[in-house]
C-alpha cells in the first residue's frame, strides 16, 4: 500500500485519548463491553488498564503510543481490509499497528468471537 507521508504524519500526531472513547462508543453500540476492548488492546500492546487511563491522562499521539508498546508477535495474523486498504500490505510500521488496532476493534463490534480476534492466544 502506498500510503502518502502527510497521512501517515496526521496519525502519527493523532492522541490515543481522542480516538478511544469512539473505540469504546462502537464496541459497546454493538453488545460489547469496554473490558472485552480493553483484553484486545492488551493482546495488541501489553498495556493493561491502568497503563492505558495514564496514556489516555497524558494525552500521548499514536507514535508514543506505539512507541512504548510490546507489540503482539502474532500481529502478522491479522489481515483484511480497514479504511480501504489491507492491513498487511500497509509499507508504514506506525500507520499499520493503528490499522491493527482498528481492525481488531472493528472484528470486536462485529461480534466475532474474543479466541479469534486474538488469533488463538
Amino acid at each position: 500500500m502506498n500510503n502518502s507521508n502527510t497521512q501517515n504524519q496526521r496519525i502519527a500526531k493523532m492522541t490515543f485519548a481522542s480516538v478511544y472513547p469512539m473505540y469504546v462508543e462502537k464496541v459497546e453500540k454493538k453488545g460489547r463491553t469496554k473490558e472485552e476492548l480493553h483484553q484486545v488492546i492488551q493482546w495488541l500492546t501489553g498495556f493493561n488498564n491502568k497503563d492505558l487511563q495514564d496514556l489516555i491522562k497524558e494525552k500521548v499521539t499514536f507514535e508514543t503510543f506505539f512507541q512504548r508498546a510490546s507489540i503482539n508477535a502474532n500481529t502478522h495474523l491479522i489481515t483484511g481490509v480497514i479504511c480501504g486498504y489491507r492491513v498487511e500490505e500497509i509499507e508504514d510500521p506506525l500507520t499499520q499497528q493503528v490499522r491493527y488496532l482498528d481492525k481488531l476493534v472493528d472484528e470486536l463490534a462485529k461480534g466475532r468471537k474474543m479466541e479469534k480476534i486474538l488469533r488463538g492466544s
